[in-house]
C-alpha cells in the first residue's frame, strides 16, 4: 500500500480528484486530501482521507511524504514529497493565449496527464523542448463517472422532467465571456414555460447575486445544480446552453449538442449566437441536430477526449507509477524558475519548515 496526495486550490477539483481517490482505494492505495485557497473549506467523501486546512493540514502532507501529488490546479507546493502530476482543471477553450492559458509550464510538475489527442500533441512538444516532465495521456479522470454506473444520480435529476426533454445551462465567472447576465430572462421565459426541464448551474466563483437569480428559478420546470452535481447533471441532460466555459467540451465528449452564448472561439461542433432571442431557435437546433453537425460533434469529441471506457483515473495510476520506475525515461532538473516559484509558494502558504 502506497499514499498518495491529492491537491485543489477550487471546489470545481472536487469532482476531478473523486474518482481518482476511488481508484486509488480500489488498487489498495491511500488517498489524503489537502486543499488550500478556494477549496480549502471543502471535503472529498470516503474513501479519501481529508488533511486538516491550513498549516497544520500543511505539515501534516509534507509528514506523510507521498509517492505523488496529484494536483487539480496550475499549481502545487513542490516542497511536498513525491512526483508532482499535473491533472488539469478544465480543457482547452481558448480563453487565453496559450502562453498564458492552457499550455503554460510553470516548471513545478514532473508528469503531465493529457486528456486527448488536441493536448497531447502540444505537451509533447513542450516537453521535447524542456526535458524536465513527462506526457502520458490518459484522459481525464472527472469524466469517468460519465461513462459507468452513477447509482442512479443522473436518474435522479432527470426523474421530475417526466416525459419532457431536458436542457442544462453552465456558465464560466469570466466576466467578460459569461452567459448568464445575459440569458436570465431567456432562461426564465423558457422555465415558465415547462415544456422542458432545466438543470441550472453556475461555475463556483459567479457573482452571489447571479446565483440568486438562478437558484430562485427552481421549481416544477428546473432544478438548480451544485457543482458536485455536475458530472451527473451533463448525463442527465439532453443539450446544453453555455458560453465559453470548459463544460462544453465536457459535455460534448457525450456526443450530445451544445448552444453557445458569444462564444471565444466558435467550432462547427458548436451552435453559436449572439442574441438572447435566438435561444429558442438555437435550443431547436439543438435538440434535432444535422448529420453534419452531429459529425463535427464526434470529430471534436476523438479529438479532445476519445476515452469511453470510465478507466482515466487507472490510467493516471499507471502513469505515475510509470513515471516512478523510470519507465519514461530520464528528466532533466527542474528550470531555475521553479526555485522562484516555490519561495512564492512558500511564503503564500507562510510556510518555511524542512528543506526552505
Amino acid at each position: 500500500m502506497s499514499d498518495y496526495l491529492l491537491f485543489a486550490t477550487e471546489r470545481y477539483a472536487l469532482p476531478i480528484l473523486q474518482p481518482l481517490a476511488q481508484a486509488l482505494h480500489e488498487a489498495g492505495h491511500t488517498a489524503h486530501a489537502w486543499f488550500a485557497d478556494g477549496a480549502a473549506g471543502a471535503a472529498l467523501p470516503a474513501p479519501a482521507r481529508m488533511l486538516e486546512p491550513g498549516r497544520a493540514g500543511l505539515r501534516a502532507a509534507v509528514a506523510l511524504k507521498p509517492r505523488a501529488v496529484f494536483s487539480a490546479a496550475n499549481w502545487v507546493p513542490p516542497f511536498v514529497a513525491g512526483a508532482k502530476v499535473q491533472l488539469f482543471h478544465g480543457f482547452n477553450v481558448e480563453k487565453r493565449a496559450d502562453a498564458r492559458g492552457h499550455f503554460r509550464v510553470r516548471g513545478l510538475f514532473d508528469l503531465y496527464c493529457t486528456q486527448g489527442p488536441a493536448t497531447t500533441a502540444p505537451f509533447r512538444e513542450l516537453a521535447a523542448r524542456a526535458g524536465h516532465f513527462a506526457v502520458v495521456e490518459t484522459g481525464w479522470p472527472k469524466l469517468d463517472p460519465l461513462f459507468r454506473d452513477d447509482d442512479g444520480a443522473s436518474a435522479a435529476l432527470r426523474a421530475p422532467a417526466g416525459a419532457r426533454p431536458v436542457a442544462m445551462f453552465a456558465s464560466t465567472f469570466t466576466e467578460r465571456l459569461s452567459a448568464a447576465p445575459h440569458l436570465f430572462e431567456a432562461i426564465a421565459a423558457q422555465v415558465a414555460r415547462g415544456d422542458r426541464y432545466w438543470l441550472l448551474t453556475l461555475h463556483p466563483k459567479c457573482a452571489p447575486d447571479l446565483f440568486e437569480r438562478y437558484r430562485a428559478l427552481a421549481g416544477a420546470n428546473a432544478a438548480f445544480v451544485e457543482t458536485e452535481q455536475l458530472i451527473a447533471a451533463q448525463r442527465a441532460a439532453d443539450v446544453l446552453v453555455a458560453d465559453t466555459t470548459s463544460v462544453v467540451s465536457e459535455f460534448v465528449v457525450q456526443r450530445k449538442p451544445v448552444a453557445t452564448f458569444r462564444n471565444r472561439a466558435p467550432k462547427p461542433h458548436m451552435i453559436d449566437f449572439a442574441d438572447p432571442a435566438e435561444l429558442e431557435a438555437r435550443l431547436a437546433q439543438a435538440f434535432a441536430p444535422t448529420p453534419q453537425l452531429q459529425a463535427a460533434i464526434d470529430t471534436y469529441a476523438d479529438a479532445i477526449h476519445p476515452y469511453r471506457d470510465g478507466l482515466s483515473s487507472q490510467r493516471v495510476i499507471a502513469a505515475t507509477g510509470d513515471l516512478l520506475d523510470g519507465t519514461l525515461g530520464r528528466l532533466r532538473g527542474k528550470p531555475l524558475s521553479s526555485w522562484w516559484r516555490e519561495l512564492q509558494i512558500r511564503r503564500d502558504l507562510g510556510y518555511w519548515g524542512p528543506g526552505a
